[in-house]
Order: C-alpha cells, then sequence, then structure tokens
C-alpha cells in the first residue's frame, strides 16, 4: 500500500483509478499534452457523497423535515467540510498539478482540495462498491455528525443579522472586503458590514466567507441599529388637498331687495275703453 492508502485505509485494485483522482486539470493544460484529470472523478463522488449523507442524516433524524434535512446535508458536503477531510488524510501532498498552479498556493486551495475530495470517494466507489465507500465517508465525517447531532440548528450570523435588520427597514446589510495580507495560501482577509450607511461591525478571516461572518457576529453584538434612527424614513411633507372651486357670482347682483332694480310697467288701460273711440259722422 502507498502512504495515501495507508492512511485511507484502502487499498486499490485498479491503480490509475487512483492516479487519475489525484490529477488536477493545470497538469495537462500546462504541459500542452493529453492527461486524464480528476474531474469526471470529481462529478461522480458528488453525487456519491450526496446519497450517502442523505441516507445518513434520514435515518438519524426521522423527525426533521425536507428543508433541515437539506440544510444538515449542506453543512456536511460544503467545500469548507471537504477541505477538512482532505488536510486530515494529507490529500494535498500527493496530488498532481502543474508547476504554476503549485506555486500560487494549490495544494492548500480549498476549491482544490475538495474536488480532489470528491475524486477520490468516486474512484473509491469504482473501484470496490456504495458500501465500501460509504464506511470509508462516515469514517471520515464522525466527527462532523457528532457535531450535528449535539448542535443540529445551524448558527448563521450573516442571516440572523439580516433578519434583525430587515424587521426595521427593508433595505439588506452589504458586506465589503476592505483589505487582504498574506501569500496567496495563506491570504488573511478583513471585512466589514454596512446598512443604512453605518458600519455595524468588522471581522478578519482566512477567506471572505469567514471574515464576512466575523463581522456579521461583530456587528450582533454592538447592535448598532438600537442607537441609530437608520431605516426610519423622514416624514414626507403631505400635500395640500385641493380645495373644492368656490361659487363664483356676477359682481353686479344685489345683496339686498332695497338694490333689486324697479320693473318698468307697460301704461294701464282705463276701464270700458276697448280699441280706438268710434267716430261719429
Amino acid at each position: 500500500m502507498n502512504p495515501l492508502e495507508q492512511r485511507t485505509g484502502y487499498k486499490f485494485r485498479n491503480s490509475l483509478l487512483l492516479a487519475e483522482a489525484l490529477t488536477h486539470p493545470s497538469l495537462g493544460h500546462e504541459t500542452q499534452r493529453h492527461h486524464f484529470d480528476n474531474q469526471r472523478l470529481e462529478f461522480l463522488g458528488d453525487a456519491v457523497l450526496q446519497l450517502i449523507f442523505t441516507e445518513h442524516l434520514f435515518r438519524l433524524f426521522p423527525h426533521f423535515s425536507e428543508g433541515q434535512l437539506t440544510k444538515l446535508r449542506s453543512r456536511l458536503v460544503s467545500r469548507e467540510g471537504l477541505k477538512v477531510h482532505a488536510i486530515n488524510i494529507g490529500l494535498g501532498t500527493y496530488l498532481m498539478m502543474g508547476r504554476g498552479e503549485e506555486a500560487s498556493g494549490g495544494r492548500q486551495r480549498a476549491s482544490i482540495l475538495a474536488d480532489a475530495f470528491e475524486a477520490l470517494v468516486g474512484a473509491i466507489y469504482l473501484d470496490s462498491n456504495l458500501e465500501v465507500v460509504r464506511r470509508f465517508v462516515l469514517e471520515e465525517a464522525q466527527p462532523d455528525i457528532q457535531r450535528l447531532t449535539h448542535q443540529p440548528l445551524e448558527i448563521n450570523p450573516k442571516g440572523q443579522l439580516q433578519e434583525i435588520l430587515q424587521a426595521i427597514s427593508p433595505q439588506s446589510p452589504s458586506y465589503e472586503i476592505v483589505s487582504q495580507t498574506g501569500p496567496e495560501h495563506q491570504k488573511q482577509f478583513v471585512a466589514t458590514v454596512l446598512w443604512e450607511g453605518i458600519e455595524l461591525g468588522s471581522g478578519e478571516g482566512s477567506s471572505k466567507k469567514q471574515a464576512e461572518t466575523a463581522a456579521a457576529l461583530s456587528a450582533l453584538k454592538a447592535k448598532k441599529w438600537e442607537s441609530t434612527p437608520a431605516g426610519t424614513p423622514e416624514p414626507s411633507a403631505q400635500p395640500e388637498s385641493p380645495q373644492p372651486p368656490s361659487a363664483t357670482f356676477a359682481t353686479d347682483v344685489p345683496e339686498s331687495p332695497s338694490e333689486l332694480p324697479t320693473a318698468k310697467r307697460a301704461p294701464r288701460k282705463k276701464r270700458g275703453t276697448s280699441g280706438p273711440p268710434s267716430v261719429v259722422p
């Protein structure tokens, strides 16, 4: 058994599958030659991991809903989680990659380690069967599964902060990476969280996600939104309601009966004299 097989506890019958799982695509790109790489095995291993963790969580938490089980599974198959498994077995040491990728810290990069672990799972599955690879995966993930049983509900500072702030204002908080230091494989990021033009907190971490999470935790502790009237809209001046048009009157209409003009009457006719007088010859 080679050193990696000793660390995984599995002896490959087809060593080419192991070699394929350990070959990063950068090797073929750099040499300009056709090399197999671990991308297809990564695709297969991802599906195998999903199946193994889905079935295990289904049995472990019989009263959890579909949504709760999905959140638990996402924690087990996250990039950071798979990276930890890869580090535990020293997977980065055995990867075959281009010199440029290696010089830029590829052996320690989270995405490369997570992909390689998925490819290794796919290779073990093809070389054996589902039961063998299930045993390997669950043994590697046992510490994570134990943490899930003790704390099944995920602590999500960014989600908690957003929920609090959106109860005050519809505007969501935004995160900004303000600085990054260190070499490529050991970078440190500093992030701030902003809301309504206010810096609520800041934090740092070895990845952008960790820095943003730390900033959200800082904001939850500071609770600056409680002492700031942000999110309260200023009362806007209410437009005056239009007045109904007043009735207009002619200026020559008199205001009292005494001012009414006297109507001119036609002269009254005398009684008994109807028509013109008759002429007597």
